[in-house]
């Protein structure tokens, strides 16, 4: 009998492109058909044909503490009586507002949007419209979505599925994105010497989580902020990912290190679409209708959303879960080191806090040169494998796996006796 899923999946492809509606969701480098997922709560998620699963994707980072919190859930529902959208202020987005800044240590002001593609490029335009530069840097193998500027050796999906450099990005364009190594100071000195001047903004994933987990170097991050400051451009921090994961004011807090612009999405949504970026008074008070530089945005602010994230971020403030966070995924690192290391495996993980990746070389992963020396086809088998034991993880070797405070002890012993068992299968083979 044919699963629902593949029903589905071959119903889509005829009226979405690829049959999702994100790459990477296509499930195309494991060669299998995506399940569709039907419900999601805790730690867990089922799909149509029943199948139930241990979350590790947590839908890429955005569920801190799992699927349908109850909290999160009851206040979309109070906010949902009283209508979806309005296009106009609402007393949440400046509750949200203060929140994040309360929060974030560089962040004055906040501006909220849809989605981390568009306070990406939003937060490049007003560096671009403060400073009168047009040039920016960014690193290989980072992804800030999928603006034009930023699919220039990108990472996440666009690396999964080869296609880093996308045609329809025009080449005038391309001239203004400059491309360091990420844990590499001296490519980045040098590019600032290269194009004097020229530099309007560095953008970073303080924690790179889209060539993998790579976690930067003691001397990288301070570098950074060093080189922006000499040479007049200012250090933007793409903390979509590791925003309020890695600790209540996000990378920045946890490594010391304030940027000029902050860039935040996943889980200050709560769920639901919605990103943000902010900085310094003197930089946001730049943007319209306080200054020239325009953006705008219909659902900028929706209530649904505002309501679902302040919720979350509600939940970090009473239950402070990073010590837990911590402890988790620990205790799934270093048993899946144990496992490795009893098979004989040449592996390499990386952890940061509560993301973390196995990558499948032997070889220390510090940059996306390191990253592509994986074993892209036997991380596929693994996954696969590990999707027949009930464990879904992100179907690509160059994405996170992230753990929520809703995971148990229990379903980390569950995935690492799957994972046992995917590991000698995939080098069985």
């Amino acid at each position: 009998m044919t699963k629902k899923s593949e029903e589905l999946f071959r119903s889509a492809q005829e009226k979405i492109p690829g049959g999702v509606n994100s790459p990477v969701r296509a499930f195309r480098n494991l060669g299998i058909t995506p399940p569709f997922i039907e419900s999601g709560a805790g730690s867990r998620i089922r799909d149509v044909d029943g199948r139930e699963y241990i979350d590790y994707v947590c839908s890429w980072g955005s569920l801190i503490f799992g699927h349908a919190h109850p909290k999160v859930l009851e206040a979309v529902r109070r906010t949902l009586a009283r209508g979806t959208s309005f296009g106009a202020p609402t007393e949440l987005e400046l509750r949200i507002a203060e929140r994040i800044c309360d929060m974030v240590p560089s962040v004055e002001m906040v501006r909220m949007v849809n989605s981390g593609t568009e306070a990406a490029m939003s937060a490049v335009r007003l560096a671009r419209g403060v400073t009168g530069r047009d040039a920016i840097i960014k690193f290989a193998g980072c992804y800030h979505g999928h603006a034009d500027s930023f699919l220039i050796k990108a990472g996440s999906g666009a690396l999964t599925l080869g296609v880093p450099d996308s045609p329809g990005v025009p080449a005038k364009l391309a001239e203004d994105t400059l491309t360091a190594d990420y844990n590499d100071l001296e490519s980045v000195a040098h590019l600032f010497e290269a194009h004097p001047n020229r530099v309007a903004a560095l953008i970073v994933e303080p924690v790179a989580g889209n060539m993998g987990v790579v976690p930067p170097l003691p001397s990288f991050l301070p570098g950074l902020r060093d080189l922006c400051t000499k040479h007049g451009a200012l250090l933007v921090f793409d903390e979509v990912i590791t925003g309020f994961r890695l600790a209540r004011g996000g990378a920045q807090e946890r490594f010391g290190v304030q940027p000029d612009l902050t860039v935040l999405g996943k889980i200050v949504g709560g769920g639901l679409p919605a990103a943000a970026y902010g900085g310094r008074r003197n930089i946001m008070e730049q943007l319209a209708p306080a200054g020239p530089v325009y953006q705008a945005g219909t659902l900028s602010g929706n209530p649904l959303a505002m309501s679902a994230g302040l919720a979350q971020l509600d939940l970090l403030e009473e239950e402070k879960p990073w010590t837990r966070l911590e402890e988790i995924a620990s205790r799934l690192e270093s048993g899946f080191r144990n496992i490795v290391s009893e098979i004989g495996l040449g592996l390499t993980i990386n952890r940061v806090g509560s993301m973390m990746t196995v990558f499948f070389t032997g070889h220390e992963v510090k940059n996306f040169r390191d990253a592509t020396r994986a074993q892209t086809k036997r991380h596929a088998v693994f996954c696969r494998e590990m999707l027949g034991h009930g464990i879904y993880l992100a179907p690509s070797q160059f994405e996170a796996l992230f753990v929520s405070t809703a995971h148990t002890v229990r379903d980390i012993d569950e995935t690492l006796a799957a994972s046992r068992a995917a590991l000698e299968k995939t080098f069985s083979s």
